[in-house]
């Protein structure tokens, strides 16, 4: 009988390095050894996807995947924090990459410079535990949740437009679909109606904490729950979703 895997051992650095970590209770040593061993994918560089990645590399995540496949622009600084003004025009994942390896270069970090299709969506979640989604389209949202539903994979879900955002943690049902089972014809996006930059840093950091408390076990996460937060004023509730019977994703008949 084989034994589980055990999170790999913390270095002298390790220890320093995470030493704000390592004295919560709720996190600890262990819970540090599995931050390191945990292998995570953000889908979607960009006002979600770009702090996320900042503090999930900082955390002490082992295997960050960083898949996009756009390039930075201009419009994109006032609240992508991850690029600057040099970086116009480059590949967000490479510059990514580049950036988060400078925070801490004992993170593995692996490019995915491509949009998920249905031809590669399950090849790429495959190689990860948890799922950080914070693409800006429905079809990507929908592809995303279908292949974590079939693989097993917990899906953390983050979105934001104007001064509001949301995030939700999927793992079994409900799942994204039964909360937008269909994709909006009017559907707003930030180009179209705005968003304020700070608010990207607010749903990106609270996606990141969200798979840091999935991975150490700590506290209870979003499973199954939204979590609403209104940047105007100051305000955030959390809801439970609830599943829907017929979804053609994790329903009965799915």
């Amino acid at each position: 009988m084989s034994l589980p895997k055990l999170p790999p051992e913390l270095t002298d650095d390790d220890l320093d390095r995470y030493a704000r970590h390592i004295v919560l209770k709720e996190i600890g040593g262990l819970g540090q050894m599995r931050l390191k061993g945990a292998k995570v994918l953000i889908v979607g560089m960009g006002g979600i996807g770009a702090p996320a990645a900042l503090y999930l590399a900082a955390a002490g995540i082992g295997t960050l995947g960083l898949l996009d496949d756009d390039t930075v622009s201009l419009s994109n600084l006032q609240r992508q924090v991850l690029y600057a003004t040099g970086d116009i025009d480059a590949g967000k994942a490479e510059t990514a990459q580049a950036r988060l390896s400078a925070l801490n270069p004992h993170a593995e970090l692996i490019l995915h410079p491509v949009r998920l299709t249905e031809a590669n969506a399950a090849g790429i979640i495959a190689g990860y535990d948890i799922v950080l989604d914070g693409c800006d389209n429905f079809e990507t949202r929908h592809l995303v949740n279908r292949v974590c539903m079939a693989q097993g994979k917990t899906l953390v879900s983050g979105a934001l437009g104007r001064w509001s955002g949301q995030v939700a943690v999927f793992n079994g049902q409900p799942c994204y679909q039964c909360f937008v089972p269909d994709i909006p014809p009017d559907a707003e996006t930030c180009e179209r109606v705005g968003v304020v930059g700070a608010l990207a840093g607010i749903i990106g950091s609270i996606c990141a904490l969200e798979v840091v408390k999935l991975i150490t076990k700590a506290g209870e996460p979003l499973i199954g729950k939204l979590m609403l937060f209104d940047g105007l004023s100051m305000t955030s509730r959390v809801i439970g979703l609830p599943a829907e019977p017929d979804c053609p994703v994790c329903g009965s008949h799915a």
